[in-house]
């Protein structure tokens, strides 16, 4: 059931934004071509459209928020990296423990959280973390003969209590953007309504014509595009990570 809120096109905000980048090269190459055909299709035009792309692009991805949410990612990223160490001594201290402790460092939940850091996987570093400090609750006396200070376990339960905070912060973010973009809607339909008009020309100068140029001007072409370059991206970063 469509709602006044709904898009007029069916792709992520993001892919609509690359196919519109992709269409406004497309015009300005072959301008001379749709001026042509109307003149419309002028300069004031084209700078119209690179105003509007540009404007939808910060409506969906702004710039300051951008920032905000690499900084916090950093962060926690940081903090997860600075917990090796102090799980490190929880170890050491769990195997001291001899037959007190009667869970391995494994089900402890030592290693988990280690890997889980190794390839910063905040979701899983959080729920580690959560168990390692269960655990440090349920077996300190057995870990203190051992040497673990308040500090260090202070120092594990706030990198847990960080985390958490640091996601609900993105979290929030995240939702504040998707309300202003339900509220910005027609924007951004309005912007479709360009890009499908611009295809409805291009289909009819092209078609029949220059097969390479008509696939240019035709949406779902250009989305199976975004998606290929958007997965090869995607595996070079996998690669370049592993």
């Amino acid at each position: 059931m469509e709602t006044k809120n709904s898009r007029d096109y069916s792709c992520k905000d993001i892919e609509f934004l690359v196919i519109c980048g992709f269409t406004l090269y497309s015009l300005k190459r072959d301008i001379s071509d749709f001026t042509k055909y109307s003149p419309k299709f002028n300069a004031v035009y084209v700078t119209g459209l690179e105003a509007d792309i540009a404007f939808a692009r910060e409506l969906v991805e702004p710039k300051s928020e951008l920032v905000l949410q690499k900084a916090i990612t950093n962060h926690m990223h940081g903090t997860m990296d600075d917990m090796l160490e102090p799980l490190k001594w929880v170890k050491g201290y769990i195997e001291m423990s001899g037959k007190g402790i009667q869970i391995s460092v494994k089900d402890f939940g030592i290693t988990e959280t280690r890997k889980a850091i190794e390839v910063q996987d905040v979701e899983a570093v959080q729920k580690g973390l959560h168990r390692v400090n269960t655990n440090i609750v349920h077996y300190k006396s057995y870990l203190v003969e051992q040497g673990l200070s308040d500090e260090l376990q202070a120092q594990l339960t706030a990198a847990e209590a960080s985390i958490i905070a640091d996601k609900q912060e993105q979290f929030e973010i995240s939702t504040k953007r998707k309300a202003i973009l339900q509220d910005n809607v027609g924007v951004l339909n309005a912007l479709f309504a360009k890009i499908a008009e611009i295809h409805k020309v291009g289909k009819i100068l092209f078609k029949g014509k220059d097969p390479v140029k008509l696939q240019e001007y035709t949406f779902q072409e250009l989305l199976k595009k975004v998606r290929r370059i958007s997965k090869a991206t995607e595996e070079a970063d996998k690669a370049a990570k592993a």
